[in-house]
């Protein structure tokens, strides 16, 4: 019989072109007892994406190659189960142009860096519906 372990938590893709931002956000959902995933832009989340299942994207705005908003109009365009696919933006742009700019890409929520990790967390929990 092989031990499988514990099950895991909800998977989580962040998409950042920092390390140090995807470290930061890996840490504090991973504690959090999240499986997490990383992108660098928008084009290798959209293939991390299509290729196996996420419960939540968190995704940057200002990234090289494919920015944020464009990730998520093609994300939402996509086949049925990753085009529902909920979406955390968080990015240093905080004018109110910017925010409904990501909810018209199709982000289901908005926050501005820094986040402290126990508000990244909450939030996670409340978009992927995770025990607290």
């Amino acid at each position: 019989m092989i031990d499988v372990g514990a099950p895991a938590g909800p998977r989580v893709l962040v998409v950042d072109d920092s390390s140090l931002v995807r470290l930061y956000y890996r840490s504090a959902l991973e504690k959090a007892g999240f499986e997490v995933e990383q992108a660098i832009n928008g084009i290798e989340a959209m293939e991390r994406a299509l290729s196996q299942p996420f419960d939540l994207v968190i995704v940057d705005v200002n990234m090289p190659r494919m920015d944020g908003f464009s990730f998520l109009r093609a994300l939402r365009r996509a086949a049925a189960d990753v085009a529902t696919l909920p979406a955390l933006m968080i990015s240093t742009e905080a004018e109110t142009q910017d925010i409904a700019a990501a909810r018209a890409a199709g982000a289901n929520f908005y926050l501005v860096k820094p986040v402290a990790e126990a508000e990244l967390v909450r939030h996670v929990r409340m978009l992927t519906g995770a025990a607290s």
